[in-house]
């Protein structure tokens, strides 16, 4: 396709005529439909919807984006409107376990990823060398106790003059204020392994193991003041048998949090993520 692509998203209370409202719109604008996806949830009375069209050039998107306000107000809308060819700006934060960082660097050089990253963060040194690698620049925030407040402030001064859309904890642990999550509202994303709340603490992996657990997962989801409780993305689960010992185990989490992860970012870039509450609604 050579006009320009864009994606708008929305959500509203659930009545007739919405669907209506918005293809209508698009056709008295010269717009074309290449996808539409939506779904009314009936335990909430919401409607969501994700259209991905094409503008005949020239096309202003502010333009666009005033000539649907009426009908955005009309319907009680709150929506946005993307072009699609614009990557998310990202921010990576990361500790002392690589694995899902590597995996996100790698996916975005070849191109699975249609994101940019603007920098990653971290409160250790260990992955510098490796950002270093990918020319992706490397920030040192230590945090401890008495510097939380501070290190946060760095990272929102970061992500401001970075112009970044996302951060992403891939495997960051420090547990992130309920502050800087009103500040980011949606815009943050966490992988955790599924054990959770069933083995917290230490060794997670550990632990199902002793249980004799028979299926190993990992979850994707935005961070809100609930810890590890948010708005769930993506989950991804393998089976496991007896002989399989713990280093196996943590082997085969580590595969599972690194795809659940990626398809939460590739997903939450590509605006296919609406929240619902404590729910979401994926446009996959």
């Amino acid at each position: 396709m050579n006009e320009p692509q864009y994606v708008l998203t929305l959500s509203c209370p659930d009545k007739q005529g919405i669907v209506h409202a918005v293809s209508s719109y698009l056709f008295m604008t010269g717009c074309n439909i290449v996808d539409s996806q939506q779904f009314g949830d009936q335990d909430t009375g919401l409607f969501f919807m994700r259209v991905h069209f094409t503008a005949d050039p020239p096309v202003d998107p502010d333009k666009l984006r005033a000539s649907f306000a009426a009908i955005g107000s009309a319907f009680q809308m709150d929506w946005q409107l993307h072009a699609a060819e614009e990557k998310m700006r990202v921010v990576l934060m990361v500790s002392k376990f690589g694995h899902c960082l590597n995996d996100l660097l790698f996916r975005t050089r070849i191109g699975a990823l249609p994101v940019e990253i603007a920098a990653v963060v971290s409160n250790h040194t260990d992955f510098e060398e490796l950002a270093g690698s990918y020319g992706i620049p490397f920030h040192h925030i230590p945090v401890t106790a008495d510097t939380k407040d501070a290190a946060e402030a760095r990272l929102l001064e970061l992500v401001e003059a970075e112009r970044v859309d996302l951060v992403v904890l891939a495997r960051y642990m420090q547990v992130i204020s309920d502050d800087l999550c009103k500040r980011l509202p949606g815009r943050i994303i966490n992988i955790h392994h599924s054990f959770l709340p069933s083995f917290k603490g230490a060794k997670p992996y550990h632990q199902a193991h002793a249980r004799g657990v028979k299926l190993i997962g990992a979850t994707a989801h935005y961070v809100t003041a609930a810890l590890d409780e948010g708005p769930i993305i993506e989950q991804e689960v393998e089976r496991v048998g007896h002989e399989v010992t713990p280093e196996q185990l943590v082997a085969i989490g580590r595969d599972v949090e690194c795809q659940a992860l990626a398809r939460a970012v590739k997903w939450h870039s590509e605006h296919r993520v609406l929240i619902n509450g404590h729910r979401t609604v994926v446009f996959a």
